[in-house]
């Protein structure tokens, strides 16, 4: 198992409000993401990413999130396993989150 920084939502979202060069992935089922997002958030379910990261590029930075925290680090571990080196998770996932929510 690979060490996955983790990232506060605080930080999270200063880095939106800076416009920081990253991808922030949701990994929540679609019934959750119904209940609200974070903004500039890309949804692939944890069940798609095997799929779907081989679409995405390798030298970017990423942060992953869930309802709380554990499906996004296994995601997250998944990807730094299969070549991408800056992944973090996000703590305590949305549960944790008290920023702004898009729908």
């Amino acid at each position: 198992m690979s060490h996955i920084e983790e990232i506060t939502p605080n930080e999270v979202e200063k880095k939106i409000e800076q416009n920081d060069d990253m991808t922030i992935i949701d990994v929540r089922e679609d019934e959750e993401v119904a209940e609200g997002m974070v903004p500039e958030a890309k949804h692939i379910p944890l069940g798609q990413i095997p799929n779907e990261i081989e679409k995405l590029p390798k030298d970017q930075e990423y942060i992953m999130i869930c309802r709380s925290g554990r499906r996004s680090m296994n995601a997250a571990e998944y990807m730094k396993e299969n070549g991408f080196s800056n992944v973090k998770n996000m703590q305590g996932g949305m549960l944790q989150w008290d920023g702004e929510l898009i729908f």
